[in-house]
């Protein structure tokens, strides 16, 4: 069987528990998220990978005018990250939330506090980070257009404690999003109950 025939019986598969959960939970049917919710899922997936994987290596460089850059993309990215975040939450909370899909409590309840962790958490890392930057007394400056206001002034003692919050929630980060990518992954090719479709572009 190829891999394309499993693709189909998972989706076949996860629409019939879908229906049944959705049936009994009052959620109209659905067994996919809105398209708003997938786009911002993703792109802020594929930023936030980009900010740490940059984040744990630029640290190490040497000054270099590399480095500056990366250091200037990292701030200039992790700007939208954090606006973006506050997008998804805002939608998050207008719209409701899709059945557990024949998942065990214990499941459900990690899932919940998993979420919960990394929409908070992709707050506090970039907000962090902005309160580092101004602290240390090193203005944002959005693509080098837009200056972003510092939130707080330079203070020495505060911005390695900033630091500190920034790098210590970005490992916690680290952490959630791999559990989160792991925990996708074993329902996709282990369970194979078509979770991941509720969140996959297209159809």
């Amino acid at each position: 069987m190829d891999a394309s025939s499993n693709a189909e019986q998972a989706r076949a598969r996860f629409d019939d528990v879908a229906s049944q959960s959705a049936t009994q939970e009052g959620v109209g049917g659905r067994t996919r998220y809105d398209t708003t919710t997938i786009v911002l899922h993703w792109l802020l997936a594929l930023a936030i990978v980009g900010l740490l994987v940059t984040g744990f290596l630029m640290v190490d460089l040497p000054l270099s005018i590399k480095r500056v850059k990366l250091y200037n993309w990292h701030k200039w990215v992790g700007a939208m990250v954090l606006v973006a975040s506050v997008i998804r939450l805002v939608w998050r909370l207008t719209q409701t939330a899709l059945p557990a899909a024949g998942m065990r409590i214990w499941q459900r309840r990690a899932a919940r506090v998993t979420h919960v962790a990394l929409y908070a958490l992709s707050l506090v890392v970039p907000l962090s980070g902005w309160f580092y930057s101004s602290a240390a007394g090193v203005p944002i400056v959005w693509f080098g257009w837009i200056p972003i206001p510092d939130l707080v002034p330079a203070d020495a003692v505060l911005a390695q404690s900033f630091k500190s919050l920034h790098a210590q929630s970005a490992v916690m980060l680290t952490v959630l999003a791999s559990l989160h990518m792991a925990a996708a992954l074993k329902h996709h090719f282990v369970d194979r109950d078509g979770l991941l479709f509720r969140v996959w572009p297209g159809r």
